[in-house]
C-alpha cells in the first residue's frame, strides 16, 4: 500500500432555497435551489497505483465497498477515459450521512476531480460534470465549485454569488430519505418559476421542509430551537437544518447555546468551492 500523494477536501453544502416545479414522466422532479458551499469538508487521499484496482480503504458503515459513489466514480472515470492505472483512496468522514449537505455527492465529485489531476487525464470541467451527473443530481455543482443557481433536475447551472455569511448547521440524529420526501403524497409540487436572477430576496423557502417536519419531530425541533435566533432553514431534504449569522462569534455563540441537546457544528459559507481553491494553488 502506498503512502497519499494527494489530499483533498469534500465540501458540504447548502440549498438556500428549494422549490418544486413539478414532477416529470421520469419521475424526477423539475426544482429551482441554489446552491452554495461551506467551509466544511470531508477529507479524500489519493495515491495511484500501477495494476488498475480501486481502493478504498475506509469503510462506511452500511455502504458496500463497491455501491460507494467514491468507488463508483473512480471506476467510471477509469473506463472512460481508458486510464490503466488504479488508486487507494482514503476518506475521512466528517460532514453527516443523509443530511442533506450533499456529503456523497462531494466525495464522488472529489474523487474526479483528484484523479483527473492524479492520472493526469486532461479531463475538463464539462465532461467531468457530465459523468459526474450519471452519479448523481448533485455532483455536477461540485464538480464545477462554484455557488449556483440550478434548474431541471439540478443539473442546469447559473453561477451566483450570494451573500458568505457564517452558518449554524444543526444536524438531528436522523437519517431521512431523499426518496421517501420526494414520493411523500404532501409534497408541493406546483410552485411558480423564477425567472429572476440573481434569486430575489425573500424566496428562500424549502418546499419539503413541511414534509419533513411533518414526518421527523427531530427535524422540526431543531428548525424551532434554531429559528429563536435566525431564519431556520431545512437544506435539501435534511436533515441538516441551518440558519445565517454575520460573524462567526455570534454564530459559536448560538451553537454554544444549542448545543445541550442539539449536535451541529459552524462554518462559513463560500461561492468558491475549498476543493477548487485547493486544486488551484496545486497548477
Amino acid at each position: 500500500m502506498h503512502t497519499a500523494t494527494l489530499t483533498l477536501p469534500a465540501p458540504a453544502k447548502l440549498n438556500l432555497m428549494l422549490h418544486i416545479l413539478g414532477r416529470r414522466p421520469d419521475g424526477y422532479h423539475e426544482l429551482q435551489t441554489l446552491f452554495q458551499f461551506l467551509d466544511h469538508a470531508d477529507e479524500l487521499s489519493f495515491a495511484a497505483r500501477d495494476d488498475g484496482e480501486i481502493r478504498l480503504h475506509t469503510e462506511i458503515e452500511n455502504v458496500p465497498h463497491d455501491s460507494n459513489l467514491i468507488v463508483k466514480a473512480a471506476r467510471k472515470l477509469q473506463a472512460l477515459s481508458g486510464c490503466r492505472k488504479g488508486v487507494d483512496i482514503w476518506l475521512k468522514k466528517i460532514l453527516p450521512m443523509g443530511g442533506g449537505i450533499g456529503g456523497g455527492s462531494s466525495d464522488a465529485a472529489t474523487t474526479l476531480l483528484g484523479l483527473n489531476h492524479l492520472w493526469q487525464l486532461g479531463w475538463n470541467e464539462d465532461q467531468l460534470a457530465e459523468l459526474g451527473l450519471t452519479l448523481g443530481a448533485d455532483v455536477p455543482v461540485f464538480v464545477r465549485g462554484h455557488a449556483a443557481f440550478a434548474e431541471g433536475v439540478g443539473e442546469k447551472l447559473t453561477p451566483v454569488d450570494p451573500e458568505e455569511p457564517w452558518y449554524v448547521v444543526l444536524v438531528p440524529q436522523v437519517f431521512v430519505s431523499t426518496a421517501e420526501i420526494f414520493s411523500h403524497p404532501l409534497l408541493t409540487r406546483d410552485s411558480a418559476p423564477i425567472n429572476m436572477r440573481p434569486v430575489p430576496k425573500g424566496n428562500s423557502r424549502n418546499d419539503c421542509q413541511p414534509v419533513v417536519e411533518q414526518s421527523y419531530p427531530e427535524v422540526r425541533n431543531s428548525l424551532n430551537l434554531l429559528s429563536k435566533f435566525t431564519e431556520a432553514r431545512l437544506t435539501g431534504t435534511g436533515s441538516c437544518v441551518f440558519g445565517a449569522f454575520p460573524s462567526k462569534a455570534e454564530a459559536d455563540k448560538v451553537l454554544a447555546l444549542l448545543t445541550e441537546t442539539q449536535t451541529g457544528f459552524v462554518a462559513k459559507g463560500s461561492n468558491v468551492s475549498m476543493l477548487h481553491r485547493k486544486l488551484q494553488s496545486l497548477l
